[in-house]
């Protein structure tokens, strides 16, 4: 007898398990169902030649790459360009940067370290927004601004980068000082247990560094904007794409932002498919108390 209920019991929690993970994929699906829309009419858009403004339809009437092939005759190829290297270069050195901080405050205890990282965490609180005028000052004495706008850009992303310790240090955190002690006995250096024992079992967060500081600076739009100051030699794909939808702009160049924003979305979305498996276990690795 306690047998069959217990049966019943076991069948009873798998039927109900079943329904609420039924009911929890139709809600995602769902929700990617809405998520994708705005996206799906871009692409469709995108291909619309039969008119160039906006329209009350979203399918198009007439199909063509003829908003494509009309962006090589604009700025937008620099503009792509002046992205792709300051998301490349940025991706870069603010890896290496942050890893390095944060094998620094997960490894080594030293006076002050506790106050050093309140205080950076103090400082990430406040909005950039605070800062842009006396940045804006800054490079334009260095002359970082409106034609040099890459530069000072790619400067100033790179700077304050250290402060983003918080996901790398939990992630290091997680591996045993063991491992480090060991070969430290060995005879390794501290840069050769950073860099041959320590980062590659760190994979996941590197990756998820790379990521972030890849994307961060892709579709960045209002600092971008108040340092190249209009100039389109200075501008990334988001300020330079943004003065198509103007009053007088956007009826000519609709279609040519949304093929536009289909080429920036293909690279940031490649590489966010190809590694997303890296970039989950980068944040659930890194999301422990250090």
């Amino acid at each position: 007898m306690k047998e069959k209920k217990a049966i019943k019991r076991h069948m009873g929690l798998r039927a109900s398990n079943a329904i609420s993970n039924s009911v929890i994929h139709v809600l995602l699906v769902i929700i990617s169902i809405i998520w994708l829309i705005p996206f799906v009419c871009i692409v469709l858009q995108s291909f619309r030649t039969e008119l160039s403004g906006p329209v009350g339809y979203v399918i198009p009437k007439q199909w063509g790459f003829d908003n494509y092939a009309a962006l090589f005759g604009t700025d937008f190829k620099r503009w792509y360009v002046n992205t792709f290297i300051i998301a490349l270069i940025n991706a870069a050195l603010q890896t290496v940067i942050v890893l390095c901080m944060s094998y620094t405050l997960s490894r080594f205890r030293f006076k002050l370290r506790g106050a050093l990282m309140r205080f950076m965490m103090v400082l990430g609180l406040f909005p950039g927004m605070l800062t842009m005028i006396i940045l804006y000052r800054v490079l334009k004495d260095l002359g970082l601004t409106e034609s040099n706008a890459v530069p000072g850009l790619i400067l100033v992303y790179v700077a304050s980068s250290g402060m983003g310790y918080y996901v790398s240090k939990g992630f290091f955190d997680t591996i045993p000082k063991s491992l480090d002690e060991a070969a430290r006995v060995d005879g390794a250096t501290r840069m050769q247990v950073l860099f041959k024992i320590i980062l590659p079992l760190a994979k996941p967060i590197v990756i998820y560094t790379v990521l972030t500081a890849f994307m961060a600076p892709w579709g960045d739009y209002v600092f971008a904007r108040y340092v190249s100051f209009n100039n389109p030699v200075g501008m990334n794909v988001a300020v330079g794409m943004y003065n198509w939808l103007t009053i007088d702009q956007i009826n000519k160049n609709y279609t040519m932002f949304c093929a536009g924003g289909v080429l920036v979305a293909i690279p940031v979305t490649a590489l966010f498919m190809c590694l997303q498996r890296y970039y989950v276990e980068g944040v659930t690795g890194g999301a422990v108390k250090g």
